[in-house]
């Protein structure tokens, strides 16, 4: 009956969109923000760092769809907003580390005994035979192929200057606002125009906002009303939308949303987190402020909205103030590691007469799975790609948010460095199945075996105590990142690609 009921939902839901007007689709994604960064609680339980956020906004859009307490992206953001666009994972794409403002050029760190992995630091390409980069069919082109307005707003960091990549445009957005090759911005502030001062102008100045240079409005607040005025034509018209939201905060540089920060001031927050939880406010009022627009004008009953980040919250100190690897308690490190810190984030899914209101989904997720998801959504179903898709639609489990699949095999692949060694960040990888999740140290071989679901903080290893279970999720991990002929780092030594975890 399982098995049935699994085929019928997709006739389902095809016949749902069929029988109703197109859905909007409006993905809000904010940039490194953490799975605790929130006055709501995506736990059991409330926590210290719920108290000390405010985010009205995503507790209304909580009650109005469904939380996902088990969603993950990738450790950093080129790789999940690559994996958003394909759905592919990062192993498959092959771009395991972000993406410099230049093209040719590796944001490896250097590691004195390794050569860097043969990864695609050239980006995602929507046309053949650009050296280093994944070519692949983007989202946003089969929704514009079907009927759909497609709009960019904010960050986009998919590809390098001087890649088909770096352009919005040429992935399928009709309409680009301040998206290009930058991964964060120079300043937020509309004071420095964006960094947009002669003689101090670097490549990370945003682009595109020059009416409000100047003003003392900020990033997060000029994108908001950019959004706003490009949904005005496709409201007024009655097309079906994509609306890609993508707001630069809560990157670095940590600047003080003036709105916001003597709210935290006040509470005891040093100067430097005072800061950051600003800029989270701020992000919780766009969130808002598109809601507020959608009912205002009619459109959000028919409007499906999907929140999530595109990695765990930065830990490191600096830029964070605090002790370091502490601000995503209580799981463990942060943006760059595969532990749950700097992988697990928040993720919310309003589709009304669809999405139970107010449930919890606790079936894990990951962030190749929005592909398929909202060409679901969107009814679109005879779609072609140049690439295999490995995301599983979500949709059965916001009619039926108690689902559960526990066979199901997760993978993240880091084989990069990324900063100075840290917990679980630089040549890492993972899997996980059910509530086991196995992690991988490309250097030295082994690694933990972790019960998230009795260890949320992965304090526990219990590859001794289970070492049948431990080699089952090895060999698991091992012919998947096979099978995808997935990055590896070389042994300057031998010469070769360090070894697969099945192989020590």
């Amino acid at each position: 009956m399982r098995y049935v009921f699994t085929l019928a939902l997709p006739l389902f839901f095809s016949f749902f969109v069929r029988a109703q007007e197109r859905p909007n689709v409006v993905v809000f994604l904010v940039d490194d923000m953490g799975w605790q960064d929130t006055s709501l609680p995506f736990w059991t339980e409330e926590t210290p760092l719920n108290k000390r956020y405010h985010t009205p906004n995503m507790e209304r859009l909580a009650r109005q769809g469904v939380m996902f307490t088990n969603a993950y992206a990738t450790p950093v953001c080129t790789p999940t907003r690559a994996s958003l666009m394909t759905g592919m994972n990062a192993a498959h794409h092959g771009i395991t580390n972000w993406t410099h403002v230049q093209k040719d050029t590796p944001t490896d760190k250097k590691e004195e005994s390794l050569d860097i992995a043969d990864w695609n630091y050239n980006g995602l390409s929507p046309v053949q035979d650009v050296p280093h980069s994944a070519y692949a069919t983007p989202l946003p082109q089969l929704l514009k192929d079907h009927g759909y307005y497609t709009i960019h707003v904010g960050k986009a960091h998919w590809g390098p200057m001087g890649t088909p990549g770096a352009n919005p445009l040429n992935m399928g957005f009709m309409v680009n606002v301040a998206g290009n090759n930058i991964g964060h911005p120079q300043s937020f502030r509309g004071e420095d125009n964006y960094g947009n001062i002669p003689g101090k102008a670097t490549y990370n100045a945003v682009q595109g906002l020059a009416e409000y240079y100047g003003s003392s409005t900020f990033l997060t607040e000029a994108l908001t009303l950019e959004a706003l005025k490009a949904l005005e034509a496709p409201v007024q018209n009655k097309q079906p939308f994509f609306l890609y939201l993508s707001h630069y905060a809560v990157h670095t540089p940590l600047q003080a949303d003036p709105r916001f920060v003597q709210r935290y001031l006040d509470a005891g927050l040093d100067e430097i987190e005072a800061r950051y939880a600003s800029m989270i406010e701020g992000m919780d009022k766009s969130l808002g402020d598109v809601l507020n627009f959608l009912e205002k004008n009619g459109s959000v009953k028919n409007t499906i909205i999907i929140f999530m980040t595109d990695n765990g919250g930065l830990s490191l100190v600096p830029p964070r103030g605090g002790e370091a690897h502490t601000h995503n308690l209580p799981l463990r490190a942060g943006k760059g590691s595969v532990y749950e810190g700097g992988i697990r984030i928040p993720m919310i899914v309003r589709w009304d007469g669809v999405a139970v209101p107010g449930a919890r989904a606790d079936q894990y997720v990951i962030v190749e799975d929005v592909f398929p998801s909202i060409l679901e959504m969107a009814g679109i179903r005879d779609y072609k790609t140049v690439q295999s898709v490995d995301g599983k639609s979500f949709v059965p489990l916001l009619r039926n948010p108690e689902l559960e699949d526990g066979t199901r095999v997760l993978v993240w692949h880091f084989p990069n460095k990324w900063q100075p060694d840290g917990p679980g960040i630089n040549y890492r990888s993972g899997s996980r199945r059910g509530p086991w999740k196995r992690g991988y140290d490309m250097r030295g071989g082994g690694g933990e075996l972790d019960d998230l679901g009795a260890d949320i903080g992965e304090q526990r290893d219990l590859s001794r105590k289970y070492p049948a279970r431990a080699r089952e999720l090895a060999g698991l991990l091992s012919v998947q990142l096979r099978s995808w002929n997935a990055p590896m780092p070389v042994d300057r030594k031998t010469g070769k690609r360090l070894r697969m975890p099945d192989e020590w």
